[in-house]
């Protein structure tokens, strides 16, 4: 539940007349729970959740073309934000030595920032749904920029540290709302590739960011490494500054109350709940507002708004509902924090993180250490497996889990059911659970390095895969609350994984 409440539908209408804040559960937003009809029958097409608008403007509309600049813009974003922070993992071993720290201290180059990037979630999406994704994603990849060139020429550790930290404050912006903007641009059916597509690029920066590394820093120094994070930096601003319109669109909302009736004002949405659902006797899902058997309500009738032409688009401003204060915008998740899946999510994604940092704040101790003595370009190398095992992941949870998903809701009389995400769970929890024992025991008896990097490539299996299943079976239990619910996953998830550091 979004937020238990035993008030009757008269006295929300009573509270809202007094100007009180009147909470609502999940339910009242959204009573299918995920749960929508994918097939009307046998061999049929399948049904699009969200339905699109008659709005031109709506990004479902939009060319696949346009979808995909906007959203690998964003994903290439995650990618840099992770490339610059966590690429330096391979410079570890000598940025102790030049700065004088210890292993403890220079891990805080990973862990501080790790942490800020699950932090300040808290503080973008409020900020997001208040003023829209677009200037958000501008400003951020700006902050980016110039804190790629500060630690580039940062002369002590604390300064390094520092303009980590802030990239991370400015990165930060893409953990929950990179996954919302997929929800805002894609269908249901579509959902599971496309997660597995942001997940492979916020993984990736932290597998072929130190894989370059290690190569710039055995020729050159740790410096390029900032460098070159700055110099793919700027066109990426540039890219999302004049090819990423806003993507928030809203497709529903609740209807208010009627504080002397009690009842709903105007048309409301017909909904699905689970046992019709169940039943074959609805088509729908609260975001699309309306079922896909091409029913329309009043507020559809008519609708014949011009298309917004470039120069529209890409205002700095765009204009985003705001019925909402921006106040509440920051406290409304925090009962989320009590919802089953939310909970589900960040444990299980915590798990997966936790156990790559592990791994890469670790790597650089055993490795160029006696008795293996590498140097940091061939360190680097460790994070091939790695990649491999990111790019398995995503393919498991992605598009495995969504043929998985579309076999079970073919047997189900073409109903959809979130939950049919988790059962391919099993597969990463088996494989990187093994791949910590070998990993583990290897480092333990100084093993052979073929041992370990098997091991870390099993371990990276997770990475991907558990965040891609689990995230889009939030998106789908709670859709109209997705970025505030992604935003507690995400932000949990980095603070639980520190803690166990």
């Amino acid at each position: 539940m979004y937020v238990s409440s035993a008030l009757t539908t008269r006295r929300q209408g009573a509270k809202a007349r007094q100007g009180i804040m009147v909470l609502h559960s999940v339910h009242d937003l959204d009573p299918t729970e995920g749960t929508v009809r994918l097939y009307r029958f046998e061999n049929s097409p399948v049904v699009l959740v969200p339905k699109p608008s008659n709005d031109p403007n709506d990004p479902l509309f939009w060319s696949r073309g346009k979808k995909r600049v906007a959203f690998l813009s964003v994903c290439w974003f995650a990618f840099l934000t992770n490339f610059g922070i966590g690429g330096l993992t391979p410079a570890f071993y000598l940025l102790s030595l030049e700065f004088g720290k210890t292993q403890a201290e220079t891990g805080a180059l990973l862990l501080w920032p790790v942490l800020t990037l699950g932090v300040f979630n808290f503080f973008w999406v409020p900020i997001a749904n208040y003023w829209g994704k677009r200037p958000v994603f501008i400003f951020a990849c700006g902050l980016l920029c110039a804190c790629s060139m500060w630690g580039a020429v940062a002369e002590t550790f604390e300064s390094l540290l520092s303009s980590l930290i802030v990239a991370a404050f400015a990165g930060s912006s893409t953990e929950a709302l990179g996954a919302s903007m997929a929800n805002d641009l894609y269908f249901l059916h579509e959902r599971g590739s496309v997660m597995s597509t942001y997940m492979t690029f916020l993984s990736g920066g932290n597998t072929i960011g130190p894989l370059i590394c290690g190569f710039i820093v055995s020729k050159y120094s740790w410096r390029w490494h900032k460098w070159l994070t700055f110099i793919l930096a700027v066109p990426n601003f540039l890219a999302v500054a004049f090819l990423v319109p806003e993507t928030t669109y809203v497709r529903y909302s609740l209807r208010p109350v009627d504080s002397d009736s009690g009842t709903s004002r105007g048309p409301t949405p017909r909904l699905v709940s689970r046992s019709n659902a169940e039943k074959g006797f609805g088509f729908g899902n609260a975001q699309g507002a309306r079922s896909h058997l091409g029913d329309t309500d009043e507020s559809d009738a008519g609708v014949n708004l011009p298309k917004k032409c470039w120069a529209e688009e890409i205002g700095l401003w765009p204009v985003v509902s705001r019925d909402t204060p921006l106040w509440k915008l920051f406290i409304r998740p925090f009962p989320l924090w009590l919802h089953p899946c939310v909970i589900f999510a960040f444990l299980a994604y915590a798990i997966s993180l936790e156990m790559t940092v592990a791994v890469n704040i670790l790597n650089p101790f055993v490795f160029q250490a006696p008795p293996y003595n590498w140097s940091p370009m061939v360190n680097g190398l460790i994070n091939i497996p790695g990649l491999i095992g990111n790019l398995f992941g995503s393919v498991l949870g992605g598009w495995a889990v969504d043929k998985f998903c579309d076999w079970k809701t073919k047997r189900n009389n073409g109903v959809y059911e979130p939950e049919n995400r988790l059962w391919l769970c099993i597969v990463p929890l088996i494989i990187s659970g093994s791949g910590c024992l070998v990993f583990g025991y290897g480092v333990e008896k100084a093993m052979g390095w073929v041992s370990l990097l098997f091991g870390y490539g099993m371990i990276s299996v997770a990475l991907t895969a558990v965040p891609t299943i689990t995230i889009a079976y939030v998106s789908d239990c709670l859709l109209p609350l997705n970025s505030d619910a992604l935003m507690l996953v995400n932000g949990k998830k980095q603070h639980e994984s520190v803690l166990v550091e």
